[in-house]
């Protein structure tokens, strides 16, 4: 595995190293060491999600507050998305500036999201399935988020936000300006 801290601090991009012979490829997507050694954190993931999406699918940008916060592992599945990671941790060099990534079937690339991340997703190809592991359960009151096309984040999205599909939950989130993070860097 090729681990990648990026200018994030503690944002990973993971690659792996692939496998291919006759009968098709094999790959480590998860390996608690190697991921220790170069994170130097211990993850134990005790819920794994999937989603299934089409086109301009846009979900977030979500996030829990303590002490129901989650370090997520993102990766495809089948499709390519744009997955955007926004750093609300205060005090952090990149508060309030987002990492975008395309993760693919193809390229195999997964993000290693801490916490004090909010998190969220557009499917760029026709449908795509996205899995992440999380390390702390789903609390639905936990839950937070910001606003996807608050203008004060200036996200760069792959497609039109008028194109984009946003449930209702989701159009209803604060923007940036309003958030009262509990995080801290």
């Amino acid at each position: 595995m090729i681990i990648q801290e990026t200018e994030f601090p503690g944002l990973f991009i993971i690659e792996p190293k692939v496998f291919h012979d006759s009968r098709g490829y094999f790959f480590e997507s998860f390996h608690q060491n190697v991921l220790k050694k170069h994170t130097g954190s211990d993850f134990l993931f005790v819920q794994h999600n999937q989603s299934y999406s089409q086109k301009h699918v846009l979900r977030g940008l979500h996030f829990q507050v303590p002490p129901m916060e989650q370090t997520k592992l993102v990766r495809v599945l089948n499709g390519e998305i744009q997955d955007i990671a926004i750093d609300i941790r205060a005090g952090s060099s990149t508060y309030g500036k987002y990492f975008s990534i395309i993760l693919s079937a193809t390229n195999k690339k997964q993000l290693l999201i801490p916490k004090g991340f909010a998190h969220g997703f557009l499917v760029v190809s026709d449908t795509a399935e996205v899995f992440y592991l999380v390390d702390n359960l789903y609390s639905a009151t936990h839950e937070s988020g910001i606003l996807f096309n608050d203008t004060d984040l200036q996200i760069k999205w792959e497609t039109q936000i008028s194109q984009c599909i946003v449930s209702e939950k989701d159009k209803c989130l604060h923007t940036f300006a309003k958030l009262e993070t509990p995080f801290h860097f």
